[in-house]
């Protein structure tokens, strides 16, 4: 089970305090970090990266960050 504040009882500014953090510590969670400390920072990632899409589903996409931006990069039709 995640410890810290379920995500949906996290306000706005809180949420995003929280994702910048653990996208700060992934690499090194990652490389140097138990399995429970991987599978912990895991779990506490997708639960706060969903809250954030749930409460921005029109958020701004780069579309060089789309399938449909990489194909054109590469010169290949859509």
């Amino acid at each position: 089970m995640t410890e810290g504040v379920a995500g949906p009882d996290l306000a706005e500014d809180d949420l995003v305090r929280e994702l910048k953090h653990l996208h700060e510590t992934r690499h090194d969670t990652f490389l140097h970090g138990g399995p429970d400390a991987l599978e912990h920072h895991t779990t506490r990632t997708v639960e706060l990266e969903y809250e954030y899409l749930r409460r921005h589903p029109e958020r701004e996409v780069d579309p060089n960050r789309l399938r449909s931006g990489a194909r054109a990069r590469r010169g290949e039709g859509s």
